[in-house]
C-alpha cells in the first residue's frame, strides 16, 4: 500500500487526526515525517536525517506559508463576502493537502526496505531527527491511535 493510501486510512482511525494536530500545533512536529516513519518502520539515523532535511525545507517553502493563508482566511473579513472567503479557504486547504502529498511522495521515494521498527520507536526516532523531540506521551498517543 502506498504511503498516501496508508495515511488516508490512518486518518480515518479514531484519535489519529487529533494526535497529529497536537504534535503539529503544540509540539512543532511535521506529521508527514512522523507518519512516513511509522509506515516505513524507520529508525535508521541516516535515512531519518535525509527525510527530516527534505521535510524541513518543504515545510519552510510550501507548508508553512500555505497553512498561514488558510488559517488567516478562517475568520470573517469585513467587506468580503463570507461565502466567497470560505470558498477561497477551501481552495487553499486543497492546495495544502496537495503540498502534504508531494512531501509524502518524496519521503516514500527515499524508502527502500522497511526497517522493522514499532510505531512508537519510529515516531521517537523521527521526532528526534526533526529536532526538538515531542513529549513521549504525545508520541505514544499517536502510536496507540495508529494501532
Amino acid at each position: 500500500m502506498s504511503l498516501w493510501d496508508w495515511t488516508l486510512k490512518a486518518y480515518g482511525q479514531a484519535g489519529v487526526p487529533g494526535a497529529c494536530l497536537t504534535l503539529q500545533d503544540d509540539h512543532g512536529q511535521n506529521t508527514s515525517l512522523l507518519l512516513w516513519a511509522v509506515w516505513a518502520e524507520a529508525v535508521d539515523p541516516a535515512l531519518l536525517a535525509r527525510a527530516a532535511d527534505i521535510a524541513h525545507r518543504w515545510e519552510a517553502l510550501a507548508l508553512i506559508p500555505i497553512r498561514a493563508v488558510r488559517r488567516a482566511l478562517k475568520p470573517a473579513f469585513e467587506g468580503v463576502d463570507d461565502g466567497e472567503r470560505e470558498a477561497l479557504r477551501e481552495d487553499v486547504k486543497a492546495v495544502e493537502l496537495r503540498a502534504e502529498r508531494v512531501l509524502m511522495e518524496s519521503l516514500e521515494a527515499l524508502t527502500g526496505e522497511r526497517g522493522g521498527a514499532s510505531a512508537l520507536a519510529a515516531l521517537e526516532a523521527a521526532s528526534a531527527a526533526w529536532g526538538q523531540p515531542a513529549p513521549a506521551d504525545a508520541l505514544a498517543a499517536l502510536a496507540a491511535a495508529l494501532g
